[in-house]
């Protein structure tokens, strides 16, 4: 008996330290891709429209500058099918080091593409796009690592940590960027903003070292035993597994496009707003930075909160708290005063989209049978970021222009964001203690 005991309690304390390393694992990852993801969008703001297509107007540029940066969004949802039906039929492990893989090397092109108008923005395109199938196959493998090494009362908060990695790949690549700007204007435009693109090579190292120390999803392997015992017919390809009952792929989707929403219009047009007011453009680097750090810890909190409370619960205090803030942040952000923006910057992004963001890797996991999760939970995801990020800083740059400068347009569309995501999480069931053992 004592033995057995001794043998359980090993057994236990194995599976802790592996979990432990898990979550570890892809936190690391999803901060490394989001270093590269929201380095690009930052660079959009304040790098490529000059470098770029520097034959343009201002405002042509800055939107000829999104455009590019829309294109990693289109993509994703494409990374996330390729990545998430190899994921679901040969593991999830292999595809997550694929996808770290890609993403440190496209990202250190980046770097290396040569300030010509026309072929550069050419390669900027390409390169955004390999950027964003990459990114499409990391955040679905890494939630679905934790959330199925985990699978009990703590799976939202474990894996929030694949969430969690955004802010603090955005806060590194936002210092980054940030230091790379203080120089003369001259040196950061012809050579001080690719120092931080190739500093990917130096993550992506240590990213790759850490992940593939890592175990399969217990999940996953089990899933895979089942099938191979009860096989009689081939298996259906995940995808069309989810498209045969699509309700909760879109349901799931439209309900985490608001929190892109903030994401993306405050890291792009958030910071280029509050310089065009009065700021310097290192200080409105530093704000975004800082908003960061704190959302860091803000989506691991709102994670255990849901694991208590529910996802839908905080999902909706977000939604309804940006409905709320949207006139007084806008306020702040076009103040002119650095301490007001960085405090505009924490109440969307800190506070609202941290709600938002930090159930959403066990919200829109939990929706799927391990079969199929990483094609559901991957595609889920993406469809919402591609609504939700991937034209927003082109729509609300030309909202802006539309109206001569006037951010009402812009307001208003962030509202009619979040009341359309609202409206969606209205029909979606709490998930919290769904059976994630499910193979269907």
């Amino acid at each position: 008996m004592t033995l057995i005991a001794e043998e359980g309690a090993t057994s236990d304390a194995a599976r802790s330290k592996e979990a432990r390393r898990v979550v570890l694992s892809g936190y690391l990852g999803s901060t490394i891709e989001f270093y590269d993801f929201i380095l690009y969008a930052t660079a959009s703001s304040v790098v490529f429209g000059p470098v770029f297509f520097n034959d343009l107007s201002p405002t042509v540029a800055l939107i000829a500058s999104y455009a590019t940066f829309a294109t990693g969004y289109v993509s994703r949802p494409l990374g996330g099918i390729l990545f998430g039906h190899f994921g679901d039929r040969v593991g999830r492990k292999k595809m997550l080091i694929l996808s770290m893989v890609i993403m440190g090397m496209v990202s250190f092109l980046i770097g290396l593409v040569p300030a010509i108008p026309t072929w550069g923005a050419v390669m900027l395109v390409v390169l955004r796009a390999i950027q964003g199938i990459a990114i499409g196959g990391e955040w679905g493998g890494s939630a679905l690592m934790a959330l199925e090494h985990v699978k009990g009362r703590h799976r939202g908060f474990a894996s929030s940590f694949a969430n969690a990695g955004g802010p603090t790949g955005a806060l590194l690549g936002t210092v980054a960027l940030s230091l790379a700007a203080s120089l003369p204007e001259e040196q950061f435009l012809s050579w001080g903003w690719r120092i931080p693109f190739l500093f990917s090579a130096v993550l992506l190292v240590v990213g790759l070292f850490v992940r593939k120390r890592v175990s399969e999803s217990p999940l996953f392997e089990e899933a895979m035993r089942v099938q191979d015992e009860q096989r009689t017919e081939r298996e259906p390809i995940p995808l069309l597994a989810i498209l045969r009952r699509p309700r909760n792929l879109l349901l799931a989707g439209l309900v985490v496009t608001a929190g892109f929403v903030i994401q993306a219009l405050f890291s792009t047009f958030g910071v280029n707003y509050a310089v065009s007011h009065g700021i310097s453009e290192s200080a409105g680097l530093q704000a975004f930075a800082i908003s960061q750090f704190f959302a860091i810890f803000a989506i691991l909190g709102a994670a255990s909160l849901s694991d208590r409370l529910g996802r839908r619960k905080v999902i909706f205090a977000g939604l309804v708290g940006m409905i709320a803030l949207t006139y007084p942040v806008f306020l702040l952000m076009g103040s002119g005063n650095t301490v007001l923006v960085i405090v505009g910057f924490l109440l969307a992004l800190s506070l609202c989209q941290s709600l938002t963001f930090g159930p959403m890797a066990a919200f829109v996991s939990e929706q799927f049978g391990t079969r199929s999760r990483y094609t559901g939970a991957s595609l889920g995801y993406q469809i919402g970021s591609l609504l939700g990020a991937g034209f927003t800083p082109v729509i609300v740059a030309s909202l802006a222009a539309a109206a001569g400068g006037s951010v009402t347009y812009v307001m208003l569309f962030l509202v009619a964001m979040c009341l359309l995501s609202l409206a969606a999480l209205h029909f979606v069931e709490e998930t919290k203690d769904n059976d994630l053992s499910r193979q269907n």
